[in-house]
């Protein structure tokens, strides 16, 4: 009896957190679908790739914030259409179309685990021609 405990025990143990890591990919998803940089910038990491129509690099967390917002702010969220979503090593991503009132954007988010966390270590905003 004891060790059917244990066993149940460490299986809801196991099912909580892949379920809170498949949350952040969510959460991350809703934050796009809703333009909400600031909910986004939530799961940044201490460094983020960031790759927009007009410049691409390393950001600090802080920084990334600030470019995201304006990008956001600039282009005016409509929508996210998710066409893909799915686990990559020590992690997930997700990829589908941002819609904006300046046109749609290709958009991959790629999220890996740290210290327990899933965190955006890249984003990138590619526009669709």
């Amino acid at each position: 009896m004891r060790t059917l405990f244990t066993f149940l025990l460490a299986g809801f143990f196991v099912l909580l957190t892949s379920f809170e890591q498949t949350g952040s990919i969510d959460a991350v998803i809703s934050a796009l679908r809703s333009g909400n940089s600031s909910q986004l910038s939530g799961y940044f990491d201490d460094n983020v790739e960031l790759t927009l129509p007009d410049k691409s690099d390393s950001y600090s967390k802080a920084q990334a914030q600030l470019i995201v917002k304006d990008f956001f702010s600039n282009n005016g969220i409509k929508g996210f259409e998710l066409k893909h979503k799915g686990d990559s090593p020590g992690g997930h991503f997700c990829i589908g179309t941002l819609q904006t009132n300046a046109g749609n954007f290709r958009t991959n988010v790629f999220m890996k685990s740290r210290n327990g966390k899933e965190v955006v270590k890249e984003i990138r905003f590619q526009a669709i021609e």
